[in-house]
C-alpha cells in the first residue's frame, strides 16, 4: 500500500488518509508498506520530506526512548508549538505564543530504565518501540553522561537482584552525592541480596539505592538544588526533566507572579518553584505527598536568606483550595500532573487572585483548564512552551493568567 502523510498524531507518527497510521514518518512524504490494521508496517520512504534528517543516535532504529530523531530541530519545535496551539484553537483562546525553549542534547537527568537478566548476562536499557525488547543504550544521545556512567552498576543490580522471567524498572536521577537509584519489580529484599546490593551501591559510587520503596543503602545524600536550598527528595520522587527545563519554567513561573508578595504554590512537589520563589515572596506550598513537603520544608529550613514558606499536605483533586481560603495571596503558581486541575481551576475562577501562573504536561487539559479561567474574567497573556522531552512528543507548557479583583 502506498500513502501519502498529512499530519503527525500526537505519539508522533505520521497519518494518512483512512485513518492509516506510520511510524515515524513525516507531512508530505509518500511512503509505502504492509497494512496491518490500521497501521502501516515496516514502511519503506519513497519521497521524503525536506525535513527529513539522519537520527543523530545510532540506536535509534531499534530504541523506543525517542520518537522524532528523524525531523529537523526546527520542524520538531514548529510542531510542538502547534500542537499547543491548536489545542487552545479547539477551546476557542488564542495568545502570545514566546519562543520554544529546547534542552540540548545528553541532558535527561532523570530516566526510567528496564533491566532484564539473560542467558548471556543482563540487559539495561529502554524498550524498544512498540514492544517489550530491552535495547541497551550506550551512545545515547538523550542521557546526561552521569546518568549513562551508572549503567554498569545498574547491571550489577540487575545481575544480583532481578528473577530470571521479571524485569525491573530502574528510576535513575543525577544527584550531588551520586546517582541516585530507585528499583521496583525485583527479589523479595532478603538479608543476602540487601547485603549486596549495598556493597554495589558504595563500589559505583551510588548516592541511594532503593528497593521497591525501602532504602538499603544510603553513601551521601542525593541533594538536588531549589535556588538557594538543597533537597534531599523522597525515593522516585517527581524532578524536572532536564536543568535547561526547568531553568525555562521557573523563569516564566518566576516572571508570571512578578512582585507578589504572597504566593500559594499548588501540587508544589519537592520545591521546584516554591523555593526559588521564597528568595522574594512568602510561599505556601500545598502538595498531596507528605514525603516531598517534608523534604520542601527540612530544605527551606537548612537555608538561608528566605522568606518564610508553609506546607500543607492536601488532595487538590479531592479537597481543593477554595476561594476563601485562596484570599490574601496576590499570585498561584499551579503545575498539576497531565489529568490537569480541573476541580482547583474551578475553584480559581470563583476566587479573586490578580495572577495565575499555570504549568502543564498536557495540551488538552491545558486548554480545558485555560478556558474555564478565561470565562471566568481572566486573560491568558502568554505561553511559553518548553521541550525538555527532546526527540518525544511530550511538551511542556507554561503561562500567564490575570485578572483584574472583581
Amino acid at each position: 500500500m502506498r500513502v501519502t502523510i498529512e499530519r503527525l498524531g500526537h505519539l508522533g507518527d505520521g497519518i494518512a488518509a483512512g485513518p492509516v497510521y506510520v511510524p515515524r514518518a513525516l507531512p508530505g512524504e509518500v511512503v509505502e508498506g504492509e497494512l496491518q490494521g490500521d497501521t502501516l508496517a515496516v514502511p519503506k520512504i519513497v519521497t521524503a520530506a525536506p525535513e527529513r534528517v539522519a537520527a543523530p543516535c545510532p540506536h535509534y532504529a531499534a530504541c523506543g526512548g525517542c520518537a522524532l530523531q528523524h525531523a529537523t530541530d526546527d520542524f520538531v519545535a514548529g510542531w510542538k508549538v502547534g500542537v499547543v496551539e491548536a489545542a487552545l484553537a479547539g477551546q476557542g483562546i488564542s495568545t502570545l505564543f514566546r519562543p520554544i525553549s529546547t534542552s540540548p542534547a545528553r541532558s535527561r537527568r532523570r530516566a526510567a530504565l528496564a533491566g532484564r537478566r539473560t542467558k548471556k548476562g543482563v540487559l539495561v536499557g529502554f524498550h524498544g518501540r512498540a514492544s517489550q525488547t530491552v535495547v541497551a543504550v550506550p551512545e545515547c544521545r538523550l542521557l546526561d553522561p552521569a546518568i549513562l556512567a551508572a549503567v554498569p552498576a545498574l547491571e550489577e543490580i540487575v545481575a544480583a537482584g532481578a528473577s530470571r522471567k521479571g524485569e525491573l524498572t530502574l528510576t535513575v536521577t543525577r544527584a550531588e552525592g551520586g546517582p541516585d537509584v530507585a528499583v521496583t519489580g525485583g527479589k523479595p529484599l532478603d538479608g543476602a541480596l540487601h547485603l549486596a546490593l549495598g556493597r554495589i551501591a558504595e563500589a559505583r559510587g551510588l548516592s541511594r539505592l532503593t528497593w521497591d520503596g525501602e532504602t538499603v543503602a544510603l553513601r551521601l545524600p542525593p541533594v538536588q538544588r531549589f535556588g538557594a536550598a538543597r533537597v534531599v527528595p523522597p525515593p522516585g520522587a517527581f524532578l524536572q526533566a532536564t536543568d535547561a527545563g526547568e531553568a525555562a519554567l521557573l523563569a516564566a513561573v518566576t516572571e508570571a507572579v512578578g512582585d507578589a508578595r504572597r504566593v500559594a504554590d499548588l501540587f508544589a512537589g519537592c520545591g521546584t518553584f516554591a523555593l526559588p520563589l521564597s528568595a522574594r515572596a512568602e510561599v505556601h506550598a500545598v502538595e498531596g505527598e507528605a514525603a516531598m513537603l517534608a523534604a520542601l520544608d527540612r530544605g527551606w529550613r537548612a537555608a538561608t536568606g528566605l522568606k518564610r514558606v508553609t506546607t500543607e499536605t492536601r488532595d487538590l483533586f479531592r479537597r481543593p483550595l477554595l476561594p476563601a481560603e485562596l484570599t490574601g495571596f496576590d499570585a498561584v503558581v499551579i503545575d498539576p500532573p497531565r489529568a490537569g486541575a480541573e476541580a482547583q481551576v474551578a475553584e480559581l475562577a470563583r476566587a479573586d487572585v490578580p495572577v495565575i501562573a499555570m504549568v502543564s504536561c498536557n495540551p488538552v487539559t491545558f486548554s480545558r483548564d485555560a478556558r474555564r479561567l478565561v470565562e471566568a474574567g481572566y486573560s491568558l497573556d502568554w505561553v511559553q512552551v518548553v521541550d525538555q522531552f527532546r526527540w518525544s512528543a511530550h511538551v511542556e507548557i507554561a503561562s500567564r493568567f490575570t485578572r483584574a479583583s472583581r
